[in-house]
């Protein structure tokens, strides 16, 4: 484990391969860690990356460098975190790998600074969030699964989320990959980073701030009006959705916002948390994407 400082964070990440490798940085989503990569990194690294793997803000042991800094959790803030990360480490360009917050992160990344990346692998696609339409009403199926996000919208929210979050999250990780059997080691390995003292205020202003219920943070106001146009991704592209997601219903549509090579992929008796569900998929699908933006 290493840490990496930014403008805002001092970010705790691990650092795999040599440095002379090509870059690959694996970003994690809520409510999950590092360690869903696990499995990932090593084959990744006997093919010659360099892999990066960064706690986001409010997970495991990355830190803010100043009490004053607002504990944001927004989609802007994150995909700078990402930007800022790669400049601290001298990273002109990577292939980048995420999902959920993580994937969020790299899609805004290849999609306003398409320069910096190299190929992007992305869980259920385009996951730009379109602030100005999120109160727009889905299906009620759909809205029965984002139940965890308007509990968070309200104080009893926050509350339960600072007195329960470990449950919180097991009950998550059943509902969303309901045919991926972790153990208690597993869980317990990735839950001791949501003891992080800001895990609950970057958690709660996350999903307040996409339902345009709180400010953003300032230092990111730019970002965030640019991502109002919904920006097209030209990056070489591999999109995944897992076949049984129980918070996303597929992502198959969204190809028409990958304007570049783009491929999209389903993962059989898959969940929400790919690359820890299906570890030999999510690394071919880095190796396949790379290749391809090769060619």
């Amino acid at each position: 484990m290493k840490t990496v400082t930014t403008s805002q964070l001092e970010v705790a990440c691990f650092d795999h391969g040599p440095e002379s490798g090509w870059p690959c940085i694996l970003n994690h989503g809520f409510p999950y860690d590092i360690h869903c990569y696990d499995d990932c990194i090593e084959p990744l690294v006997q093919q010659g990356a360099r892999v990066i793997v960064p706690y986001l803000r409010g997970y495991g042991a990355t830190r803010f460098l100043s009490a004053d800094t607002l504990r944001s959790g927004e989609q802007a803030v994150l995909a700078n975190d990402l930007l800022e990360l790669m400049d601290a480490l001298a990273i002109k360009q990577a292939v980048l790998a995420g999902y959920d917050w993580g994937g969020r992160a790299a899609c805004i990344v290849a999609a306003l600074w398409p320069e910096r990346v190299s190929a992007l692998v992305s869980g259920n696609s385009y996951n730009i969030q379109n602030i100005a339409r999120s109160m727009e009403p889905a299906s009620a199926e759909v809205e029965a699964s984002y139940w965890y996000q308007y509990y968070f919208h309200s104080e009893r929210g926050r509350a339960g989320l600072q007195e329960n979050r470990r449950e919180i999250a097991r009950l998550l990780w059943q509902m969303w990959s309901p045919s991926w059997r972790f153990d208690e080691a597993t869980f317990n390995t990735t839950a001791a980073a949501f003891d992080n003292p800001d895990f609950v205020e970057v958690v709660i202003h996350s999903y307040r701030h996409r339902y345009g219920l709180v400010e953003g943070d300032p230092a990111v106001a730019g970002i965030e009006k640019r991502l109002q146009q919904q920006p097209d991704i030209s990056v070489t592209s591999i999109t995944i959705d897992g076949d049984v997601d129980g918070v996303d219903t597929g992502t198959k549509h969204q190809a028409v916002k990958f304007s570049g090579l783009h491929e999209h992929r389903v993962f059989r008796d898959a969940g929400h948390n790919l690359p820890q569900e299906k570890p030999e998929q999510w690394v071919r699908a880095i190796l396949d994407a790379r290749r391809m933006s090769l060619q």
